[in-house]
């Protein structure tokens, strides 16, 4: 079978950036601004940076199915089924991250709206803000719950190929796992504790980088089968 350790290193490298992405957006610019208490002038106040992240997020939505894309000839000699949910469910990702970002893009025209005032309207601009951040609080937790199935499809079934090694995959398998029951909770009002998601964002830099130096595994399937 031929390697494929080139195909690895590229998925790595792809990985890794939407691990930056992400740790870029929702830690500096996104984070710190729409969930802050006077969200409604910070929001306007940091227009460009809100813009840039919803563009990164779309181009890290992109990546994904890109991956799922390239991975998808080396996982369907494992399983079909499979290979195509992992691409299926990278695009529901796509489209989560897309609602949230229009959701996102919402706040910042109320907050320019809200910051010139021009009408004096400050009383329903509040009103709206709120109906705003909450709405944006449902789409980037539900956005948050629909990653978690692309994840939980990619470790499963590198564990099943054995594409990299298995104490990878089970500890992958258990992070996303634990996000899943973690952000749930959150949803229903009942934070377990954040600290429930470091697992994920351990093993999501972990996978990149194994990748990039080590590559896929070449699995014989015809000696597998034997």
């Amino acid at each position: 079978m031929k390697s494929n350790k080139k195909t690895g290193r590229l998925v790595g490298l792809l990985f890794l950036i939407i691990f930056v992405t992400g740790i870029t957006v929702y830690q500096f610019l996104q984070g710190p601004v729409l969930f802050s208490d006077d969200f409604l002038t910070a929001t306007s106040a940091n227009s460009n940076e809100i813009i840039i992240s919803t563009l990164l997020l779309f181009l890290s939505g992109i990546t994904s199915i890109v991956i799922a894309t390239v991975l998808l000839p080396i996982f369907k000699k494992h399983s079909i089924i499979l290979a195509f949910l992992y691409l299926a469910s990278s695009i529901l990702g796509f489209i989560a991250i897309s609602i949230d970002n229009i959701s996102v893009l919402s706040i910042l025209e109320l907050s320019l709206e809200y910051t010139k005032n021009e009408t004096g309207n400050s009383d329903i601009l509040n009103t709206l803000g709120s109906v705003f951040y909450k709405k944006h609080w449902w789409t980037h937790y539900l956005s948050l719950l629909i990653s978690c199935f692309p994840v939980f499809i990619l470790y499963y079934t590198l564990y099943v190929s054995k594409l990299i090694p298995k104490v990878i995959s089970i500890v992958g398998i258990i992070a996303v796992v634990l996000m899943f029951i973690e952000i749930l909770f959150s949803i229903f009002g009942n934070s377990i504790s954040m600290n429930m998601l470091l697992p994920i964002g351990l093993i999501q830099l972990i996978l990149p980088f194994w990748l990039i130096f080590k590559g896929l595994n070449s699995i014989d399937l015809e000696t597998e089968m034997k």
